[in-house]
């Protein structure tokens, strides 16, 4: 298992991590299997999506905002109650085939950290089997 460490500068982003996470599996030199990632933090999570145009991490950012607002009559009172709602939401992991060393990802596929309750130092963890 390796970690990554991923610093958010603002307090919902969208950050794609395909490269480390690539640089994680060549490291390990395994050609054939599952990588997965896994991010521990319940404020912040990991999904798959397009990475070629940023507008799209933009819309589903901008989205969640308007169907979670930041302010509501919710019960958690630190503040952070969207950003939980919003984590779960998303999920705190993410499985990739392993194929001839690298990650098999669609052609416009990458892997992104959702921070939702940002800035904060994130940690996301990486197995390869």
């Amino acid at each position: 298992m390796q970690e990554i460490t991923v610093t958010t500068t603002q307090r919902t982003q969208f950050i794609d991590i395909t490269r480390f996470i690539a640089a994680v599996v060549k490291q390990a030199n395994v050609t054939e299997g599952h990588c997965l990632i896994f991010c521990p933090h319940t404020t912040a999570g990991v999904t798959i999506n397009e990475h070629a145009d940023p507008d799209v991490v933009y819309d589903i950012s901008n989205m969640l905002g308007h169907l979670i607002p930041p302010y509501s009559n919710y019960r958690h009172q630190e503040g952070n109650a969207d950003a939980h709602i919003k984590a779960s939401l998303i999920g705190s992991s993410v499985q990739v085939i392993v194929q001839n060393g690298s990650l098999l990802l669609g052609t416009w596929q990458g892997i992104f950290l959702c921070e939702f309750d940002g800035p904060r130092q994130r940690r996301v963890w990486v197995s390869i089997k």
